[in-house]
């Protein structure tokens, strides 16, 4: 069966050694995490995940239900096959002179990115958008030399409402099996 890159959301509580323990399961398995991003969600107390892993379907599924056993899971979820939303930032730092300038400008422009930085040898540039784009944009600017690279990695969510109910249904039960 033939590999493909998965996107894992989980919705976590806020406490230390959750990305820790959650990333030890991915180890044990033998998955290289593509990406990882963490941060706030809408719920208080609760961060939102988003993991980008290669593996088979099935593969990915059993971890998946591993996750979801973990004490400080509230709710995880492979959104591949859903119709989702993923976006990445990425902060390039390119070498830059009087002469490259204005192309490099262009280029920044067809892409809808920014110049966030301009210094006398080089320009930093904040770029959002899906892996494609963000590939796409380093490969034209490589050819003026990359100094240095910051990506975030993928973040996502499903498109309209469908992954929010179940979400606040899903922790509404698992705070009442914890208070009993």
């Amino acid at each position: 069966m033939a590999t493909a890159k998965h996107t894992i959301v989980a919705l976590v509580e806020d406490k230390p050694g959750v990305l820790a323990h959650m990333a030890s399961l991915f180890r044990r398995r033998g998955f290289n995490i593509d990406s990882i991003a963490v941060g706030g969600s809408e719920l208080p107390n609760l961060s939102r995940m988003t993991i980008v892993v290669d593996g088979t379907a099935i593969m990915v599924e059993q971890v998946r239900k591993q996750l979801d056993k973990v004490i400080d899971v509230v709710k995880v979820s492979d959104i591949t096959g859903d119709d989702m939303i993923a976006r990445e930032l990425a902060l390039i730092k390119v070498k830059a002179n009087s002469s490259t300038r204005s192309e490099i400008i262009q280029i920044v422009d067809i892409f809808r990115a920014n110049i966030v930085d301009v210094a006398s040898d080089s320009v930093t540039i904040e770029a959002t958008g899906d892996d494609e784009k963000i590939t796409s944009l380093l490969h034209l600017l490589r050819g003026f030399g990359v100094k240095e690279i910051a990506r975030t990695g993928s973040i996502a969510m499903t498109r309209g409402n469908q992954g929010a109910l179940k979400i606040v249904e899903k922790i509404s039960n698992v705070r009442v099996k914890r208070q009993k």
